[in-house]
């Protein structure tokens, strides 16, 4: 079972330990997606920050650096189904703690953007508000688990461009809205989302 790290360690030790982050809590659609990465200090990579402040080219850029100078990486998810059945939170969380427990090996700590880690985190644990964009190894998780839901939106946009998933990334916009008021929800949908949930209710009270 974690433990709450008391302080944050000096640089030396913040080093050693894994960033965490997750991207995905808003959308009506699709996975939660959460990275863990471990950097290497002496591979170092500049321009790590929140992802939401990067264009798509940068983010892709990082993603590659990040992939092939970083000691550890994971990425984990969970699924539309898990976030129903749990919520947003929890799924997120759950997220968060499998792709620690998919490191090859376990960091002596490690670092969650927001105000809340994980249980059961097999090491020492510190949630840090506005940590994507004051600690590399955050930023760095954040930008892996960015990129690869966008490209699961890109893979669900090739299967039905209809929705617009290559515009809006599953967000409630006007133009995914519209799409499912016409066509309804795809089975990839977050049934518990109350734009859906409310979706799904008016459709079977007019028996469609």
């Amino acid at each position: 079972m974690s433990t709450q790290l008391s302080l944050l360690a000096d640089q030396d030790d913040v080093a050693l330990f894994a960033g965490v982050d997750e991207v995905g809590r808003g959308p009506l659609v699709g996975t939660v997606v959460a990275a863990a990465v471990l950097l290497d200090p002496a591979r170092p990579i500049r321009g790590l920050t929140d992802s939401k402040k990067l264009t798509p080219r940068r983010r892709q850029q990082l993603d590659e650096e990040i992939r092939s100078r970083a000691t550890a990486w994971a990425i984990a998810e969970a699924s539309a189904a898990e976030i129903d059945t749990l919520n947003i939170l929890h799924a997120s969380l759950l997220a968060m703690r499998r792709a620690v427990e998919a490191l090859p090996n376990v960091p002596p700590g490690v670092l969650v953007d927001g105000n809340r880690c994980p249980d059961g985190l097999p090491c020492q644990s510190r949630a840090v508000v506005g940590g994507d964009g004051s600690i590399p190894s955050i930023g760095a998780a954040s930008i892996l688990a960015k990129v690869y839901r966008d490209a699961q939106m890109d893979v669900l946009h090739a299967a039905h461009p209809e929705y617009g998933f290559d515009r809006h990334r599953g967000y409630p916009t006007q133009v995914h809205m519209a799409a499912l008021r016409r066509l309804g929800p795809l089975p990839e949908h977050r049934r518990s989302f109350r734009p859906v949930r409310e979706l799904l209710a008016a459709r079977d009270a007019e028996g469609r």
